[in-house]
């Protein structure tokens, strides 16, 4: 039964996304892939990797990752910034392109936690917030992210 909840809400989130997508898109060619939208998704929650650090996350080659990043540099979705500390090294920036393309999801997801908070008592909103968090930290061990952040919407 939990399973089932909690499968049906991740669905309704991702569904949703898709909708807006189709929906933005059907007039002109989308312009991310949907390999390319999962790097981004994993660029912007790694928070400014280098090439190396997303290549090691996603378990793929340094030159397979670099590859997938210099399409998305090209097409404006990212930057590499030079590192201030190493000048070799470069971190992926995400730019507001990707911000924008990434809105169309959070703001479905920032609308609904509203939702819950008024349909919820403070103290119901409180224990989800607990149990999401040690979902999170302790019960997905198998994906480690910086603190998360949320971009502004």
């Amino acid at each position: 039964m939990l399973e089932q909840a909690f499968f049906n809400v991740y669905t309704k989130f991702k569904l949703h996304f898709y909708q807006e997508i189709f929906r933005r898109f059907q007039d002109r060619e989308a312009s991310l892939t949907t390999v390319e939208t999962f790097c981004m998704e994993t660029i912007m929650a790694l928070g400014n990797p280098t090439v190396n650090e997303f290549a090691s996350f996603m378990r793929i080659s340094p030159p397979n990752a670099a590859y997938k990043v210099n399409s998305l540099v090209k097409k404006g979705y990212i930057r590499k910034v030079q590192s201030r500390e190493d000048k070799r090294e470069y971190h992926l920036e995400v730019t507001q392109k990707y911000i924008d393309y990434y809105n169309i999801s959070s703001s479905y997801i920032v609308e609904v936690m509203h939702r819950i908070t008024r349909r919820f008592s403070p103290e119901d909103c409180s224990k989800l917030i607990e149990m999401m968090n040690i979902v999170s930290r302790e019960l997905m061990p198998e994906v480690e992210i910086p603190e998360a952040r949320m971009p502004e919407i």
